[in-house]
């Protein structure tokens, strides 16, 4: 599943893609059929059957290389170039993507050029870290990818050829075109070529660890990420990628799993064992599938549920209670919050979404942490101003000055720290407890804010004096 490095890939490509193959050529005549074997002068077929009869790959494309310096317009230059591109490919990747891009000007719709020039810019992607840049190089392959999937067949080469080059290519180009709009969230192609992917490929294909197995995941994650998220079938795509990834990548994958399938159905397990069947033994969504599953209630039906259940809505945890002000008619929204405006309450492990001195916005409830959305906004009560920084007395000062400097600077150490420790606390993407008072809310999308907000920092640790061991008195 790990994603392998590019000279790796390609060497792949070669082994199952793209047999070495030479064009038949003969010394000379005049051929009268356009898709004859062309014809060579005999110098020049000398220059070109030394380099194809060399055993060593290096050799061979060395040979080639001076083959065509040597014939820059030769009749077989096409063929040449897909030759150089194969003896490359598994050996040195920035050289096959030269041949590559030289066999495309000779021929803007060779399927063997378009094929290694989309590994390459998808293997380049893969290395880099620059959100940008990466979506660039996911792009060009892109690019690359479509250009293939039109290409025409060549007009000398059996339709039974031809094909064999769809079969074998098509799908690392719905791959390409895939993964450059998963990555852009472009989720409605992303879907689509994901799918034309995984089938277009032997079935037996898609459980075994992969690439295939890898883009299914990605086809589950793109209907996550969809708008509106499609978690029923984000669950099944999810699954079936767990039931065949290697087990250190089942425990990434399935908290996906669960987790879309929890939002589809509710929050617990129960009919989860017949989706994970269903997705192991079916590439796609069997008839009746999506029936099979029960839904969760909606909303409103989980509101009506938690009032008629709880006596006493103060009881209610925090989370449940933000759920009726979200989702509750205005009546049992109204009675909520009237249960917590201009009471004050500490809000534990919640997470920075934005930081300023005076505000925090925060995700509190389990779907606002998913998702890294804030659902509360903390209006923070300032600290007092940080006292200026004592200067240190002269050694001639009397003692009472100094005595009133130690005092002075410890409480601005003191001071200072608490500062500094609120700041690192309250950064973007820390766990912080807050307290504050509830003030208002908007319903939709929810967001509550508190006034008079604080933050409470963790108590430190006491530190634990080591026992003291004393020597027995020795005896006279």
């Amino acid at each position: 599943m790990k994603k392998v490095v590019l000279a790796t890939f390609l060497a792949c490509a070669v082994a199952l893609y793209l047999p070495i193959a030479s064009a038949q050529v003969a010394p000379s005549g005049t051929p009268t059929d356009p898709c004859a074997a062309p014809q060579m002068a005999a110098p020049e077929y000398a220059v070109y059957n030394n380099a194809l009869t060399q055993t060593d790959p290096k050799a061979q494309a060395a040979g080639l290389e001076q083959y065509l310096t040597q014939f820059p317009q030769s009749a077989v230059k096409e063929n040449t170039l897909e030759r150089l591109v194969a003896l490359y490919a598994p050996i040195d990747a920035a050289k096959a993507g030269d041949a590559a891009d030289r066999l495309l000007r000779v021929n803007p719709t060779n399927l063997k050029g378009l094929y290694i020039a989309t590994l390459i810019h998808k293997g380049q992607a893969d290395s880099l870290t620059d959100p940008t840049a990466k979506q660039a190089a996911l792009d060009a392959a892109a690019s690359y990818a479509q250009k293939g999937l039109v290409a025409p067949k060549p007009a000398c080469m059996p339709a039974a050829d031809f094909n064999t080059e769809k079969t074998n290519f098509y799908p690392g180009f719905y791959s390409a075109i895939g993964y450059a709009a998963f990555n852009k969230k472009d989720s409605a192609t992303a879907i689509d070529m994901f799918k034309k992917e995984l089938s277009s490929v032997p079935l037996d294909s898609t459980k075994t660890p992969g690439p295939l197995l890898q883009d299914t995941f990605y086809l589950a994650e793109a209907y996550l990420q969809s708008t509106p998220p499609d978690y029923l079938n984000c669950a099944f795509y999810a699954s079936r990628a767990v039931a065949y990834a290697p087990d250190n990548f089942k425990a990434i994958m399935s908290p996906t799993a669960k987790y879309c399938y929890h939002k589809y159905h509710g929050p617990n397990d129960d009919g989860y064992d017949a989706v994970v069947a269903a997705a192991t033994a079916n590439l796609n969504p069997p008839d009746g599938f999506a029936a099979s599953v029960k839904p969760a209630p909606t909303p409103a039906d989980i509101v009506n549920q938690v009032i008629a259940t709880t006596p006493d809505l103060n009881t209610l945890a925090v989370g449940d209670k933000e759920y009726i002000l979200q989702y509750g008619t205005p009546d049992q929204a109204a009675k909520v919050w009237g249960l917590l405006k201009g009471k004050s309450y500490q809000l534990p492990d919640v997470l920075v979404i934005a930081s300023t001195p005076t505000e925090l916005q925060v995700a509190v409830s389990d779907d606002a942490k998913q998702s890294k959305t804030a659902d509360f906004t903390i209006k923070l009560t300032p600290l007092d101003p940080l006292p200026e920084e004592p200067v240190a007395p002269k050694a001639s000062a009397t003692p009472a000055a100094k005595a009133a400097y130690k005092t002075k600077l410890a409480a601005y150490n003191k001071a200072k720290a608490q500062a500094d420790a609120i700041t690192a606390a309250t950064a973007v993407g820390q766990i912080v407890t807050v307290s504050g008072t509830y003030d208002s809310f908007t319903p939709n999308p929810i967001m509550i804010t508190m006034t008079d907000g604080a933050v409470i920092l963790p108590k430190a640790a006491t530190p634990v004096k080591a026992p003291v061991h004393h020597t027995a008195a020795k005896k006279n």
